[in-house]
């Protein structure tokens, strides 16, 4: 009997060990800790390098004007989706305050980056999990666009979660907790920018057709048609179908096909937060040296998951990665630095994984000159990344204190809700004033000459006109107005005055 049971206990041994030392399977969950602590400092560096007081930007506002009480809904046009305004929906939606939906977004933004990476447990050590939020999260573009209502760092999110808990279930199937990431990581993406998420997780599908994984497959499109649905009802009830709403949203882009956006994006890393049109010289090469460095470290990561034999787990997120950066890289005619945010936080991991490599033998002996270049290397990245998101940060700060200056001139002219603010910058101004926007043409088209007329019977109008323009026919003979270095035309509304000591002209 004693020796059944020694047996039985051996063998039991033996299948741990089988287990436990096979190259797909993954290791015991570690690293919590660590990881918990790099989603604090990213979450606390947001805070403190972004500041909550920095206002809406003009995508953001069309986002949360969708869900808040306080303002009239921007127009939204058709490459949109509404995941960001379901996101900011819980504070946005009864509080006008910018600063607590910074401090939430900040919060959010950290606790996703700690559960996508978790997702990632077993597959790699925990240096190299840390190692890669910390990659990612100190980019600029990750730390500016953290606390805002923008959906390009939360593809990053899902996509990091959709891959990781892909890669999980593949290698130890009954973890059906893993089948849930994958699902939850598409519906998130999808929710954000559907167009996105199919670029995105297209090797995960044909790896699971390839496979025959149904459940894996299941999952995937089951996530995407939830976070999709929305989109796609609004697409049928607005815009005649999904085809006629991609042909929109292809149009609003400039037309998508094969065009080259690789130095558009390489403009933009100096902090342009859209490069449209992308003109002008390129940052200096310290700003862009990061960016050169990205696919040699992924072809040497590639390298070191070949000979260990695990080349997976590092085959699928490059390749989706490659995928995500597809479409802004050769098939679209500007660049913002946002756009790459899912291809850099996949890259992420094997760039880590590449770098420990570097420093470190496969004995786990240091390799002390290697460590110290790459420890160099790594502090002037941070460096420049800081640099760039401290410009970033100020030159966003003054634009948006612009806007509000302008509202606070506007309602000094009597401009006051209800109203309707048209022309140059319509949609921020118009939210920082509290008024509704209209667009007679271009991709914000949302009304007609007739109906701002007619709106002008009812309440304050006024047309913005940008410097060195000439204001739309409509509004050639309302009395001009300079407020800053725009000049804006104010509707004569029957039955109200002028504003008393407003310095009007004639017709510019």
């Amino acid at each position: 009997m004693a020796d059944g049971k020694g047996a039985l206990l051996a063998a039991g041994r033996r299948r741990i060990r089988a287990r436990t030392s096979s190259p797909d399977a993954p290791r015991p969950a570690d690293g919590a800790g660590p990881l918990a602590v790099l989603a604090a400092v990213f979450t606390v560096a947001q805070l403190v390098l972004v500041r909550p007081g920095l206002g809406l930007g003009w995508d953001e506002i069309v986002y949360v004007s969708q869900v808040t009480s306080h303002h009239p809904a921007a127009f939204f046009s058709a490459p949109r989706a509404r995941g960001v305004s379901l996101l900011v929906a819980p504070v946005a939606s009864w509080s006008e305050s910018t600063a607590l939906l910074r401090v939430y977004l900040a919060l959010l933004s950290g606790l996703g980056l700690y559960l996508a990476l978790r997702a990632w447990r077993g597959l790699f050590p925990a240096r190299v999990l840390v190692t890669a939020g910390a990659l990612f999260a100190s980019l600029w573009v990750t730390l500016f666009y953290g606390p805002q209502a923008m959906p390009n760092q939360w593809v990053a999110i899902g996509a990091l979660l959709a891959v990781g808990c892909f890669l999980r279930y593949r290698a130890d199937r009954p973890a059906r907790g893993a089948l849930w990431g994958v699902a939850a990581g598409a519906v998130l993406m999808a929710l954000m920018r559907p167009t996105d998420a199919v670029w995105v997780t297209v090797p995960l599908l044909v790896l699971a057709l390839a496979g025959r994984h149904v459940r894996l497959l299941a999952a995937l499109a089951a996530g995407l048609a939830v976070g999709a649905a929305e989109w796609v009802a609004e697409a049928y009830a607005w815009y005649g179908g999904l085809g006629e709403r991609l042909a929109e949203a292809s149009r609003i882009q400039g037309g998508l096909g094969l065009q080259i956006a690789v130095d558009d994006q390489l403009r933009s890393l100096g902090g342009r937060g859209l490069c449209r049109p992308c003109t002008g010289p390129m940052p200096h090469p310290v700003v862009t040296l990061w960016w050169f460095a990205l696919p040699l470290l992924a072809v040497l990561a590639l390298v070191v998951a070949v000979r260990a034999r695990r080349a997976l787990r590092t085959v699928l997120p490059l390749a989706c990665a490659t995928t995500a950066a597809l479409p802004y890289l050769f098939m679209i005619g500007y660049a913002a630095p946002r756009f790459l945010q899912p291809a850099y936080a996949l890259l992420a991991i094997p760039v880590a994984d590449a770098l420990w490599h570097l420093v470190r033998t496969p004995a786990g002996r240091w390799r002390p000159v290697a460590a110290s270049l790459v420890a160099l290397a790594l502090t002037g990245h941070l460096a420049v990344q800081l640099a760039v998101l401290t410009r970033t940060v100020d030159r966003n700060t003054d634009s948006r204190r612009d806007w509000a200056r302008t509202a606070a001139e506007l309602h000094r002219l009597g401009v006051r809700p209800p109203c309707l603010i048209t022309g140059h910058e319509a949609i921020p101004v118009a939210y920082y004033t509290g008024c509704s926007s209209g667009g007679t043409d271009g991709n914000n088209e949302n009304t007609t000459v007739a109906e701002i007329l007619s709106t002008a019977d009812r309440v304050p109008v006024a047309t913005l006109v940008a410097p060195g323009g000439t204001p739309p026919g409509y509004a050639r003979a309302w009395p001009s107005h300079t407020v800053g270095d725009l000049r804006v035309r104010v509707a004569p509304t029957p039955g109200r005055e002028a504003p008393a000591g407003a310095a009007t002209d004639g017709p510019s």
